[in-house]
This record gives C-alpha cells, structure tokens and sequence, in this order.
C-alpha cells in the first residue's frame, strides 16, 4: 500500500511497538493527519455543559438517616402450641396490609411442641398499628397465640438493683449512655449508698434502701412501689447480693435478669470464684439468667468464658472474671430490650 509524503513522514515518527500492521499504521496516520484541519475549520460551536438530574440522584437527596427510616418500625413477638400453618398465618396478615417484614425468626421446639417467633416489620402508619390487633386477636382463638406488638423506637424502662460491687452497675450506664442499649434507666435501688454520686453523675435518682433479714418485706414493698411509678419493664441486678422474696420473684416474673459469676450450673450460691480457685479450674465463666424462687436456678439467657491457670490467685480469678460479667449482663440486657427472649419452660429461645 502506498502512502502520502505527509502520511509516511508521520508514520516514520510512531514508536516501533505501533508498526503492527498496514492497516493499524494507516488509520493512525490518518487520524493524526485529519484531526488538526478538523479542528481548524470545524463550524460546529461546543456544546454546553449540562447536568441532568437522574432518578438516582433524585433517590439519593430523598434518603433518610437510618434512624428517620426505623421511627415507624415495630417488633411482633409470639408463641404458642406448635402447628401447621402459623408462619403462612402472621405473614398473611403483614402482606394483606401491605407490611413489609425486615426480619423474621422462628423455632419449632420439638421437646416442648411449642412455636416461638419474632417479626421486625415496618413502617406501618404514624396511626400505630391498632388495626392489626382483630387480625391477631383471631389467632388467639384459633392459634393460641400469646403476642406483644412493640414500636422499634420505644425504649423499656429498667430499674437496676447494685450492692457494692460497681462494674456491672458502671457497665450498663455507659452502654446506655452511648447509645448501645436501647433502655431508659429511672431509677438505681441499692442497700448501700456507695453509688449514689454515680447515679447522679447521669441524672438518674438513687435510693438508698437499706435491708435485714427482719426488714425484707418492707423495703421490697417500697420496689414495688418505685416499680409502678416509673412504669417498670425490667429489673436488673447488677450484683445485687441480696436473695428476693418469692413474692417479688412472682410479681415480676420473667422480668428479672440477675447476673452470676460463675459458669451455671457449677458453683452456685456464694464466692463462686473461690469456691472455682479451690477445685483448679481451667475456665471461669459468667451466667445471665431469668431470676426464680430457686437461688441461680432460673432459665439462662447466656453464659461466656475464660480460661485460667494455676498461677493466678483467686483475686485474680475475681478480676479477670468481672469483665466476663459486664460483657454477659449488657449481651442480656441488649437481646431482651430488642424482644429477642423468651421464656421456654426452664430454658429460653434467643434470637440474637
């Protein structure tokens, strides 16, 4: 193929990796040849500069904080005999008033033939969700469901019960603090005074009710009555080294959590730690559990460990056990704010 004296003079410029081919060669001189005269007499005026404004622009300047997103978001949690159909049941009623579910979990407990399930679903109307309440209370007749609907947004109130011993106590403070525990905090009993400047470094009021073998009885009655004027979901007890009463474990029953330093069912009752260091154990542990009549005999909501030698004294056990403990309690305290518990005769189901 012959070139033109201008074409080849650029074609001799081009570096030896681009002598490819006489096909590739020409349409490169070509275009280096054209490009410049095109430019030079081109009459077209530039085009503008333009921005559109797409659909996904429009999405992105129209999205909202996550938290804006959830405020109309609800938890549905049930249970009751196991049977066919409950699951097609609950989702009917979600799809029918065009609910959309978020996340659903469900257990068939075989052993006990009952049905646990949990619902996150959302948004429904600003109105509440009154209008599901007929459709469930269906299923109460023909399923004998047990149900609560909750709001997302809705934080329980806990009242946390502390004797001496702070680290859990300043634990669920500061994860309640910062935003990790969905709980409010109204009220801090305790039967010493140690942690009063605590409880009103974060604004919480702190009573002091002191109690013997002999005064049980009274100073629970005045629980009972914080209980109910702060509208109580929850007692905690944070080291709370005092035995409740029957009476007080029935009231409130599945609605106590207590923290144990030990690995339940293993070293029950007093000094765990030391009862642990006098047997060489390798791992120590911390329980969570529902409280019952039954000292440490209640449903367990979850348990951690930690291993340890036999170099380590029993106040080191005590010590490397106390974080065990804050990370147990605040895990317990979390899945039970966000409906994830239940109670399974003397077990329990936890979707976490």
């Amino acid at each position: 193929m012959l070139l033109g004296p201008r074409i080849a003079r650029h074609a001799s410029r081009l570096p030896n990796h681009f002598r490819a081919t006489r096909p590739f060669l020409l349409t490169t001189c070509i275009n280096r040849t054209i490009s410049p005269l095109t430019k030079q007499f081109s009459t077209k005026k530039p085009k503008t500069s333009t921005t559109l404004k797409t659909n996904t622009d429009a999405h992105h300047n129209n999205q909202q904080p996550l938290e804006t997103k959830m405020a109309n978001d609800h938890y549905l949690t049930l249970s009751c005999p196991d049977k066919p159909g409950i699951i097609h049941a609950v989702t009917g009623i979600f799809a029918q008033h065009d609910l959309n579910i978020l996340d659903l979990q469900q257990f068939s407990d075989r052993s006990s033939e009952k049905f646990f399930m949990r619902v996150h679903f959302g948004p429904a109307p600003e109105s509440g969700t009154d209008f599901l309440v007929p459709h469930f209370s269906k299923l109460v007749e023909s399923h004998q469901i047990d149900y609560q609907l909750r709001p997302v947004a809705s934080k329980p109130k806990v009242l946390i019960m502390v004797s001496k011993i702070g680290h859990c106590l300043n634990d669920l403070l500061f994860r309640q603090k910062t935003g990790q525990l969905a709980i409010d905090i109204p009220v801090i009993v305790s039967n010493h005074p140690d942690f009063e400047q605590l409880a009103n470094s974060y604004g919480i009021a702190f009573h002091h009710l002191p109690v013997t073998k002999d005064t049980k009885l009274q100073q629970e009655s005045q629980i009972l009555d914080l209980i109910k004027q702060h509208n109580v979901d929850l007692i905690v007890l944070a080291r709370y080294m005092q035995v409740l009463s029957p009476n007080l474990c029935s009231v409130m029953s599945g609605k106590i959590i207590n923290i144990h330093h030990s690995f339940l069912p293993s070293f029950k009752g007093a000094k765990p730690y030391h009862q642990a260091y006098d047997r060489g154990v390798k791992i120590i542990g911390a329980t969570a559990h529902f409280v019952t009549a039954d000292l440490d005999e209640g449903p367990i909501i979850e348990q951690r460990v930690t291993r340890v030698d036999h170099n380590m004294t029993a106040k080191e056990l005590v010590d490397e056990g106390s974080n065990v403990e804050s990370q147990v309690l605040g895990a317990a305290v979390k899945w039970w704010s966000e409906n994830r518990v239940f109670m399974n005769g003397t077990k329990t189901v936890v979707f976490n």
